[in-house]
Parts: C-alpha cells; sequence; structure tokens
C-alpha cells in the first residue's frame, strides 16, 4: 500500500515538473511560429535604416564608454532575426529559406562593418576604451550566454502571447552589434589583432545562438518541407559536430595556452 502510494507521488511529481519545463504547452501554430520567425529575418528598407541606427548608436556608446547607450543600441538591433529565420530553414529542411536568410546575414553584417569604419574614421576620439577593449576577448562564458539566449529567443518566439520581453533582454544578453562596432573601429584605426578577436565573438554569438535555436525548434517538432534520409540526418549531425568544433577550437587552444 505504501509502495503503491509512493508510485502515486513520483507520477504526480514527474507530471508537475513535465508541465513546469514543457516548451510545447503554450506554444503557438506551426503556420505562426513560421510567419513571425521568417518575417523576423526579413532584409526591408526599414531593417536596414534600423540597424543602421543601431550599429551608430552601439558605435558611440563604445567609443565614450557609456553602457547604457550601448544597451540602448542592442534593443533596436534586428540582427537576432537573421539567425532565427537560418536556424528555421535548417530545421525545416528548406534550403531556400537558409541561402536567402544567410545572405540576408551577410548583407547586414557588412552594412553594420562599414558603417561602424565610417563613424571610426570620423571620430576624434581614437583611443581604445573599456568597453571596447572587452569585445575583443572571447572566452567560453561568450559561449554559454550565446546558447543560453538562442533557447530563450526561439521559446519567446514561439509562444501564443506575442506580448512578452523575452526578445529584448535576449538581444541584451547575446550583444550582436557591439563586436561589429569594433570591428569597425579596428578597420578605421588598423589594428587587425582588434578585428580579428571582435569578428570571432560575433562568430562564437551568432553560431550558438543558431544551434541552440535549431535544437529548441527540433524539440518542438518543426515541420520540414521533405522528410531526411537517415544517412541525411546523419551527414548533417557529423557536420554540426565538425563546426562546432572548429567555431570552439581558438577558445579551446587560448585555455591550453594559458595553462
Amino acid at each position: 500500500m505504501n509502495y503503491e502510494h509512493l508510485e502515486k507521488k513520483r507520477e504526480s511529481i514527474r507530471t508537475i515538473l513535465k508541465k513546469m519545463f514543457s516548451i510545447t504547452e503554450d506554444a503557438a501554430s506551426n503556420e505562426e511560429i513560421r510567419d513571425r520567425i521568417l518575417s523576423g529575418g526579413k532584409i526591408t528598407g526599414t531593417n536596414m535604416v534600423v540597424m543602421m541606427c543601431a550599429i551608430l548608436i552601439a558605435s558611440i556608446g563604445l567609443n565614450t564608454n557609456s553602457i547604457a547607450v550601448i544597451i540602448g543600441a542592442m534593443l533596436i538591433s534586428p540582427l537576432m532575426g537573421s539567425i532565427l529565420a537560418i536556424a528555421y530553414g535548417t530545421v525545416s529542411n528548406d534550403g531556400y529559406l537558409i541561402k536567402q536568410h544567410a545572405t540576408g546575414l551577410a548583407v547586414q553584417i557588412g552594412i553594420s562593418i562599414a558603417t561602424a569604419t565610417v563613424y571610426f574614421l570620423l571620430s576624434p576620439v581614437k583611443e581604445p576604451t573599456e568597453q571596447l577593449l572587452a569585445r575583443t576577448n572571447p572566452n567560453f562564458f561568450d559561449v554559454i550566454i550565446a546558447a543560453a539566449g538562442g533557447i530563450a529567443g526561439i521559446v519567446g518566439q514561439t509562444r501564443q502571447d506575442k506580448s512578452n520581453n523575452i526578445i529584448p533582454g535576449v538581444a541584451i544578453a547575446t550583444a550582436l552589434m557591439p563586436p561589429l562596432c569594433t570591428c569597425g573601429y579596428a578597420i578605421a584605426n588598423l589594428n587587425p589583432r582588434m578585428f580579428l578577436g571582435a569578428f570571432y565573438l560575433f562568430i562564437i554569438n551568432a553560431y550558438f545562438i543558431y544551434i541552440s535555436s535549431s535544437v529548441m525548434l527540433t524539440l518542438l517538432k518543426t515541420p520540414k518541407i521533405k522528410a531526411m534520409t537517415p544517412e541525411e540526418w546523419k551527414k548533417s549531425k557529423k557536420k554540426m559536430y565538425r563546426n562546432t568544433l572548429l567555431v570552439l577550437l581558438p577558445i579551446i587552444l587560448i585555455a591550453f595556452a594559458i595553462k
């Protein structure tokens, strides 16, 4: 009797925990999720203007060492939308979407760095500030932040209730915009080492947002436009492990070098 009571209690606790941490409990429909994510990744004239304003504000914040200004720029940056759209294209096995939004992201990166470079060429303040230097030394904490940000970003985008503050919070935490501004500073001041450090930080942030959001979309059973064969799925997983190792390799080497 006591054993049965104990089993019922355990089952009740498992049910409660499963419900508490369920990501499908209040998820929007597949159609709504698709429309929401892909619309956020669109490259439009409006998005380009907003992005250039964001990069300019972030550059000023980095140049003047103002954390508040940098945070303001991250809140209006549209960069994360393209990354989430690429993740959706990957999970839905839609090559056209991947190509479209990857091209869009590349355009955004190019325009962001160009805008920041022009600003720092014209800026009278040439000395690197603490906030600029902070974007040149990525570490494992950045990996964890980006991965957690990708998870939170997809959770926010896939809920039935659109009125949440998850995406702005994720934008601040993952900090996609400041590393690109730092790249612009490095180009304007002919500092290739600084450029490599800042661009590597951006790659870490973007890649682990992409990977973690892809995992979450897979758990949400995102519909595929065409089924993957076991061989294709195996090949896709191998590619993901290889790319993840390549992205992490510099951090691993730096960690061993420090020791």
